[in-house]
């Protein structure tokens, strides 16, 4: 994704819980030793409280200011925490800060740090308080382009002055929008109104560090679990890289009565994929990702059926787009195919002839409906005033419809052979169709799709090829290169607002060129200019959110409307697993490193079964709906 936060993954935000211009409430003080009087609950969690797993890819680097792996932010999620947090329901939430404030017009941003939170070593041992003054020191680190941060550009695309001073335009920090007034005092000023700017506070590059501590350590920080602070929930007691890295709670932690899991254990074994099974069955890991390969296995024995579930559902979605700027050989007619794309009566009977549920079979045959969606931006991602996005404006009625109408798809496909036939378009439309080889499913659902297609709509009107390329530079044989007419692309969030998710639809991107279509609307306008449009115009709306996410959802839905991409699912994790871990009890974020925090998780005496995830799933989206209400409020 190129984009200014394409480095970092990611989950869900509600911008209201600390609206412009107003300030939040301070969370209750826990004591340190506080713990409740029976973790066990009756026998529903394991009276051990040790997560143990197994693992094959080490961490790349533990110097969270400069790093910019996914592995990488798991570990540093857990040692250092952030200004912000999240909620298991998607709240936001007081951390280091125990209050702020923004002003009328969005760019100053005021954060009251929380007082005795410590820095200590990795033995636990104190060193030092957190202050604001940690918050300067870790940035003027990252704005050291000597340091090589790898997600500086994250930092210094929304504080002022802070690019210029990364380019060394200017040279006096004092510049730079991020000061400490005291310290307990931080104050962000903003290059402009960012209304997801809450958002990107749990990002690695707006993590503080002890700043002597930094000085003293010089390249040696962030090199082993010595050259390391500590102010989160866990201390990196072991670290021996292709060996083991263990956990265990931070002592000191200003939350600790909400860190149940007091170790978490890592073991490193190269085959671990191939070993995680078997370890798992006696009982010497806590979880485990269940390969497809071997699903059937375990839905077939009693006793391990019993303890799988699907995992919990991502953010990054998956989707079909058409091309409109085609630069395949010859042979598939890329001149023809430009007519037949742009007629929407044979777009929209592709999507009506789609049916994706069954196309879904070839990578989940026991649970397909779990992951279809009708739009891009995926639910539970975004709320304003308590209404989730994909139920917002025009989008709603994309979310409520039907796609898959067979009835319909011949109608339409009817219509679209009399348009093109006079345009001068010839049959069949060839439609050449790319997948990853190193993806057995994928494989699968292409032939699927391929099949489904050419019955419904007939193989005189549509012939598709199917073209298998090598994972190595997929992309940019196939998507980047316009080298495609349909294709399953995805896309995940960057930060907590829906202009994310109109990112691959830029002017200029390289997803599926909707500037190049030729369609116009019912007045006569471009069909991309009209969409821009509503876009730009979104994007520019900064303090009325309602109206800001209104036109984001009646943007996505006039793509999805006028059928520029098919939805198809959202990611499902890692398929289905194994676990003690409870599965609705850890922080939900879609981006940032929140997601990656064990703080409030437990482990199961008994890992939740499909019936019971489902149960717990139905629980905590009720949960969830209640929260972001009353957040609104």
């Amino acid at each position: 994704m190129k984009k200014i936060l394409s480095l970092l993954l990611v989950l869900t935000m509600i911008l209201t819980a600390c609206s412009s211009g107003t300030t939040t409430e301070p969370a209750k003080e826990p004591a340190a030793s506080e713990q409740p009087a029976d973790i066990t609950e009756g026998g529903k969690y394991a009276e051990e409280q040790v997560y143990k797993t197994v693992y094959a890819e080490e961490v790349t680097s533990i110097n969270y200011l400069t790093t910019a792996t996914n592995v990488d932010f798991a570990l540093a999620a857990n040692l250092v925490d952030t200004l912000v947090d999240y909620d298991m329901y998607g709240i936001i939430q007081p951390a280091l800060a125990e209050s702020w404030e923004s002003s009328d017009d969005g760019l100053t941003w005021t954060f009251h740090l929380r007082k005795g939170v410590k820095w200590v070593d990795y033995e636990g041992n104190e060193v030092a308080e957190t202050t604001a003054n940690d918050f300067v020191s870790a940035a003027q680190y990252l704005l050291d382009p000597a340091n090589e941060s790898e997600t500086a550009n994250i930092f210094y695309s929304v504080i002022k002055n802070a690019e210029a001073y990364f380019n060394k335009e200017i040279t006096d920090f004092a510049q730079v929008g991020v000061k400490a007034e005291d310290d307990y005092t931080l104050v962000y000023t903003l290059k402009e109104p960012i209304p997801y700017f809450e958002s990107m506070l749990t990002y690695v590059c707006f993590f503080p560090a002890y700043g002597p501590f930094l000085d003293e350590m010089a390249d040696m920080f962030g090199t082993s679990n010595s050259a390391l602070l500590y102010n989160g929930s866990y201390l990196l007691s072991e670290f021996e890289p292709q060996m083991q890295r263990i956990l265990k709670k931070n002592p000191t932690y200003w939350d600790a009565a909400n860190i149940f899991i007091t170790e978490l254990n890592y073991k490193y074994n190269k085959e671990a994929t191939a070993l995680a099974g078997e370890m798992y069955k006696r009982g010497e890991i806590s979880d485990v990702i269940i390969p497809p390969a071997s699903l059937d296995e375990w839905m077939k024995d009693p006793v391990l059926k019993d303890q799988v579930r699907p995992s919990r559902l991502g953010t990054y979605t998956y989707f079909y787009a058409f091309n409109f700027k085609p630069t395949f050989d010859a042979e598939y007619e890329p001149e023809n195919w430009k007519l037949a794309v742009n007629n929407s009566n044979f777009r929209k009977a592709v999507v009506a002839g789609f049916n994706r549920i069954a196309s879904m079979k070839t990578e989940d045959p026991y649970n397909p409906e779990y992951r279809i969606i009708n739009t891009i931006t995926p639910p539970n991602f975004a709320s304003e005033n308590g209404v989730d996005f994909t139920q917002t404006g025009n989008l709603a009625a994309v979310t409520a419809r039907e796609f898959f109408n067979e009835k319909e798809a011949v109608a339409l496909r009817d219509k679209a052979k009399e348009e093109l036939t006079a345009s001068g378009a010839t049959f069949p439309i060839k439609v050449l169709m790319p997948y990853n080889t190193n993806s057995t499913s994928w494989a699968n659902e292409a032939q699927v799709v391929k099949q489904q297609l050419e019955t419904l709509l007939g193989s005189d009107f549509i012939e598709i090829t199917l073209l298998p390329h090598a994972p190595t530079g997929f992309l940019d044989g196939t998507r980047r290169a316009g080298n495609y007419a349909i294709m399953k692309c995805n896309w995940g969030p960057d930060y907590a607002d829906p202009q994310t998710y109109t990112d691959p639809f830029r002017r200029e991107g390289n997803y599926n060129f909707p500037e190049y279509t030729t369609e116009v609307t019912a007045d006569g306008k471009n069909f991309f200019d009209a969409y821009e449009a509503i876009v730009n115009e979104a994007k520019t709306e900064y303090t009325d959110l309602t109206k800001r996410y209104e036109l984001f959802a009646n943007a996505e839905a006039m793509l999805i409307d006028n059928a520029f991409v098919i939805p198809y699912n959202v990611s499902g994790g890692d398929g289905y697993v194994a676990s003690q871990v409870h599965p609705f009890e850890t922080p939900y974020s879609a981006f940032g490193i929140s997601s990656n925090r064990w703080k409030g998780q437990r482990l199961l005496a008994k890992p939740l079964n499909t019936e019971e995830f489902n149960a717990a799933q139905t629980e905590w989206q009720a949960a969830r709906d209640a929260a972001i209400k009353d957040a609104a409020k």
